[in-house]
């Protein structure tokens, strides 16, 4: 099996492409390329044009990594592929732990993929996070506690909270994190004594919930589109097991 590609000045090239002379053209051929097993896996697709899409993530799998079961592999089987030139296998941009939920931000074209990771680097992309904590804690505050020697802040506001009498209390936090370390919301809440509740790597002894997974949920991410500059603003509602814990709360923010 033989496939080629063609790059001109570094970019790829199609039927459409212009040569007008003192241009870089490079021919790749690759033979003998096995197809990839497909992995089936359905994705919750919540917006798609030819240049990105946003899906949802359940929990109990990876972005991507060595596994054959993550998000990356399962893209290209839940997604359009791009009528544009530089078309490419798509790929998520940022990541999420094994066990978050919500939104991933996907590249599904060469161009949009550098555009969308340069969003990142210039904090041009507003993350929103949900998560139940454990214990009493300030309505609103900054966590600025550094992540192996590198800046790290995380925004939180409690939105609601709930009597538990197995752990004192629970609360419903808004995060809006301004960097994005490994673990930072984690950690960083973990850090003023308030574990995201079934935190089995930062929580507190005795208090790990079991069985029913991270209370952590990636929300909303705005932004403006690389390519249409439209403003982009995805919501990804809550789990259900946020939504059995903080009943009233979900109605109200229904409009209920």
């Amino acid at each position: 099996m033989k496939k080629q590609l063609i790059e001109v000045n570094g970019l790829t090239a199609s039927t459409a492409t212009w040569i007008k002379g003192g241009e870089t053209i490079t021919l790749y051929s690759i033979e003998g390329v096995k197809p990839k097993r497909p992995l089936i896996f359905p994705l919750k697709v919540l917006f798609e044009d030819e240049y990105l899409a946003i899906i949802h993530k359940p929990a109990g799998i990876e972005v991507s990594g060595n596994s054959f079961k993550t998000i990356a592999n399962a893209l290209s089987q839940n997604l359009n592929q791009s009528n544009e030139a530089d078309a490419t296998v798509p790929q998520p941009v940022h990541r999420l732990d094994y066990a978050t939920t919500g939104l991933l931000l996907v590249g599904k074209t060469s161009s949009s993929i550098r555009a969308l990771n340069k969003l990142f680097e210039d904090k041009g992309v507003n993350k929103t996070y949900y998560a139940i904590t454990i214990g009493q804690m300030d309505r609103e505050g900054i966590i600025t506690a550094s992540m192996k020697g590198k800046e790290a802040k995380s925004h939180y506001c409690i939105a609601d909270r709930v009597h538990s009498d197995r752990f004192g209390q629970l609360n419903l936090v808004e995060l809006k994190p301004e960097t994005g370390r490994r673990h930072q919301l984690r950690k960083h809440l973990a850090s003023i004594g308030n574990p995201i509740l079934g935190d089995k790597d930062y929580g507190t002894e005795g208090l790990i919930l079991k069985g029913k997974g991270l209370y952590l949920h990636a929300y909303s991410l705005e932004f403006k589109h690389p390519f249409t500059n439209d403003k982009i603003l995805q919501i990804d509602e809550l789990p259900l097991k946020f939504k059995k814990i903080f009943p009233l709360w979900d109605a109200l923010s229904q409009g209920d």
